[in-house]
């Protein structure tokens, strides 16, 4: 095409298929195509495009790009836009590649740059996987830094961004996410808004420019990445023309999109989106493109938060993909918006997590926690912080091999801070004997409240040898750290960690621990106090190959009472055993 005019017949693309491909050793400077992309509605309208030249390993060795100017009056008054990533290039009616790259910040002019369509090519011909296979995609490793921008942060040439959309969440939450994912990940946040409409039929058909979303939330709250569409054929379709996360094998819902409008900035411009019905799910998130399969469906874990307390109950079900590198944090912030969508929520609310995740095959992680807010960090923010932190402990588990089930929470909230600092404790008896029984004094004040004395009977163990010993009288956190090592010096098996995670200490209770001058083993999760010499020879074996801790203290769980608050604080008394 020779004319930079658009003609009648380049108002609708050109069929994948039949379309053939412009080969890249013909493509030279002043070569003039059209491109496609939805600046409204669901019908992509044609750009004007100007071929600037080839950037030979632009990109990577052996990853050249095909630099091109937009022209037009809508891209000349829009520029590169957010989501237009994908836009399908076509010179001579022969599909050429997709645009993918933004060149500089604050450009004057829309230059942009072409994946070569024999790039995502690469990414079509990888093999379809049938749709009982999908759940395994998410345990596949992500690359070691997570990133998903293919160039550096400080290059002129960037990807297109694709927008985030975070629909049902606050600014609070989104900023949760960034500050999680940081801005060099390709699941950063753009500025842009939208909506979700999954039940709505959009009977227009997927074409070549269409917008087309992958799903990561969907439900009461939804987030979704939309991109455009570049090639399609009756099983599958190729989109974006970079990565969304380069995480490989995914499983994403894949749904149409309708553009509601095409918001231009010269900082950030972006499409507004509605997701619409859902058509397949991605499967492989590539270098050159990502590509959505027909018909299949993404493997989803189903999630309940029941919030009650405080005003009228609540009750919030969404589901999030199954992805090691992204369910933790999705989960994490879905629950913290949870806890901020009401009008009765303050800052000072404190709350009482229950709740399991059930995995197949094993039994469930349990969750038992009171939460309430402090200096440092509000209740809602703790508890999400606390169910990402578990969710993570599960998805960085090398030996999981079976998906999660479901994930039911229920919390309840009360009105300000339920918080205790333990101040002191002591006992009049120093001088003991095993098998006595003496009582501790401790000292708990409530937040901005009264002190109270709490009498706590001990009995001791009848085995205690003469000598010094400690009593810690401490919270749940305090005693996890002790008996509880996070990470352990090898890998544990996922029915340890869960083991493990269901050992752990809740927030409401004051525990008293004896720790005892005995050695003490932790054996794949299991805590195996007081050993004797003999069997501490017998493992040390297990210290070489990493699967076993030592320490020089054992402790021995005592007793504990509920306080009906998040208690924080630890003391140690010391007794000499006569």
């Amino acid at each position: 095409m020779t004319a930079a005019a658009l003609s009648a017949q380049d108002s609708t693309p050109p069929p994948s298929v039949s379309a053939g491909v412009f080969p890249l050793d013909q493509v030279k400077r002043g070569l003039h195509g059209v491109a496609y992309t939805v600046f409204e509605g669901t019908q992509p309208e044609p750009m004007n495009i100007e071929i600037l030249g080839v950037l030979y390993n632009a990109i990577g060795p052996g990853q050249d790009m095909i630099l091109a100017r937009l022209t037009g009056t809508k891209p000349e008054y829009t520029g590169v836009v957010a989501g237009m990533s994908g836009s399908p290039v076509y010179i001579d009616g022969k599909l050429l590649g997709a645009l993918a790259f933004r060149i500089g910040e604050f450009s004057k002019e829309a230059i942009c740059g072409i994946t070569p369509i024999q790039e995502m090519f690469q990414v079509r011909d990888q093999p379809l996987l049938p749709p009982s296979s999908l759940s395994v995609a998410s345990l596949e490793s992500a690359p070691a830094n997570g990133a998903a921008t293919p160039v550096s942060d400080q290059s002129e040439i960037h990807p297109i961004e694709t927008p985030l959309v975070f629909n049902g969440y606050s600014p609070e939450a989104i900023k949760l996410w960034q500050d999680r994912f940081g801005p060099s990940s390709g699941l950063t946040a753009v500025a842009g808004i939208g909506g979700a409409s999954p039940g709505k039929s959009q009977p227009e058909p997927l074409v070549p420019g269409s917008a087309v979303s992958a799903v990561l939330v969907r439900g009461d709250m939804e987030i979704s990445a939309t991109c455009t569409v570049t090639y399609i054929d009756p099983k599958q379709l190729l989109a974006c023309g970079h990565p969304i996360t380069q995480f490989g094998a995914i499983s994403m819902p894949m749904t149409k999109a309708e553009v509601i409008a095409t918001l231009p900035s010269p900082l950030n411009a972006f499409k507004i989106v509605n997701t619409t019905e859902t058509v397949g799910s991605f499967n492989q998130d590539r270098q050159s493109a990502i590509r959505g399969q027909f018909g299949s469906a993404a493997r989803m874990i189903p999630v309940s938060v029941q919030v009650h307390g405080i005003g009228e109950p609540r009750s919030l079900h969404f589901e999030v993909i199954d992805q090691q590198q992204i369910t933790p944090g999705a989960i994490m912030i879905s629950v913290f918006q949870s806890l901020l969508a009401t009008n009765n929520y303050t800052a000072e609310t404190s709350f009482h997590l229950r709740g399991s995740v059930d995995l197949d095959g094993f039994s469930p992680v349990l969750l038992d926690t009171t939460l309430a807010p402090t200096d440092a960090l509000p209740a809602s923010l703790g508890a999400a912080l606390m169910v990402g932190e578990r969710f993570s402990r599960l998805y960085d588990n090398a030996t999981r091999t079976t998906g999660i089930r479901d994930v039911k929470l229920e919390i309840e909230a009360f009105p300000g801070r339920r918080l205790l600092q333990l101040e002191s404790a002591h006992t009049a008896m120093l001088r003991v004997h095993a098998g006595q029984t003496i009582t501790i004094e401790a000292a708990v004040r409530h937040y901005h409240g009264e002190t109270k004395n709490i009498r706590i009977p001990v009995t001791l163990p009848e085995t205690l040898p003469p000598g010094p010993v400690r009593l810690l009288i401490s919270d749940g956190a305090t005693l996890d750290r002790v008996i509880l090592p996070m990470r352990a010096a090898k890998q544990l098996d996922l029915g340890a960690t869960i083991a493990q995670l269901n050992s752990m200490h809740t927030s409401d209770r004051l525990y008293v621990t004896l720790l005892a001058p005995a050695a003490q083993a932790t054996l794949q999760g299991r805590i195996l106090p007081s050993l004797p010499i003999s069997m501490v020879n017998v493992l040390e074996p297990l210290r070489a190959n990493q699967e076993l801790t030592l320490n020089g203290e054992s402790a021995i769980p005592v007793t504990s009472i509920p306080v009906d608050a998040m208690l924080t604080g630890q003391e140690v008394v010391t007794l000499t055993v006569e």
